[in-house]
C-alpha cells in the first residue's frame, strides 16, 4: 500500500533528522554544557534504535529510501548547531517543538496504520513513548518565555514542511 510506504519513508527519514540534531547538539555541548551531555546522548540513542527499526523494514520490504533523506540530515545538522549555540535552554525548547510536531503525525499514523498494516503500527508504537518522554524532558528543562518562541515556531515549522517534503518525495 503506498501509503504505509510513505509514512515509513518519513518516519525513516525523520529518525536520520534526529540523529544529526543530537549528534550536532552533543558536538556543541561537549564544549559548552558539558552537564547535559548524558542526556542527550541517551535521546540520540533512542533516535538510532528507532532509524534502525524503519531502515530494517524498509530494507525487508525492498521500499527506498525518502529522497529527502539527506535534506532530512541539512537541516538536523542546522538546527542542531544552531540551537545549541542559542544555549541549553534552546536545546530542549527545540527538543519539545519537533517532539510536539511528530507526535501529532505519529496520532494519525497509528490510526491509519491499526487498519493497515500490523508491523508498521507496531514499529510506530515502539517510538511513541520514547518521543512522548523527549517532549516531556524538553517542556520541562525548556523555556515558555517569549525570547524562545521564535525558536518553538521555527523549528515547528522547518519540522512540518521537512514532513510534507518527505510526503512528496
Amino acid at each position: 500500500m503506498i501509503e504505509v510506504e510513505r509514512i515509513l519513508r518519513v518516519d525513516h527519514a525523520g529518525e536520520f533528522g534526529a540523529i544529526n540534531i543530537y549528534r550536532s547538539q552533543l558536538f556543541v555541548a561537549r564544549y559548552l554544557y558539558k552537564d547535559i551531555v548524558p542526556k542527550l546522548e541517551e535521546m540520540l540513542g533512542h533516535e538510532k534504535k528507532h532509524f534502525n527499526t524503519f531502515d530494517r523494514i524498509l530494507k525487508s520490504r525492498n521500499i527506498r529510501h525518502c529522497y529527502a533523506l539527506y535534506f532530512w540530515a541539512f537541516g538536523g545538522i542546522t538546527l542542531g548547531v544552531l540551537t545549541a549555540l542559542a544555549g541549553r535552554k534552546a536545546i530542549w525548547v527545540c527538543t519539545d517543538s519537533i517532539e510536539s510536531t511528530v507526535l501529532h503525525h505519529l496520532d494519525w499514523q497509528l490510526d491509519f496504520l491499526s487498519q493497515h498494516d500490523t508491523e508498521a503500527y507496531d514499529a510506530v508504537m515502539s517510538i511513541k513513548a520514547d518521543e512522548e518522554e523527549h517532549q516531556d524532558f524538553g517542556q520541562t528543562h525548556g523555556s515558555k518565555s517569549f525570547v524562545y518562541k521564535p525558536i518553538f515556531w521555527v523549528v515547528r515549522q522547518s519540522t512540518e514542511f521537512a514532513i510534507w517534503l518527505s510526503t512528496k518525495l
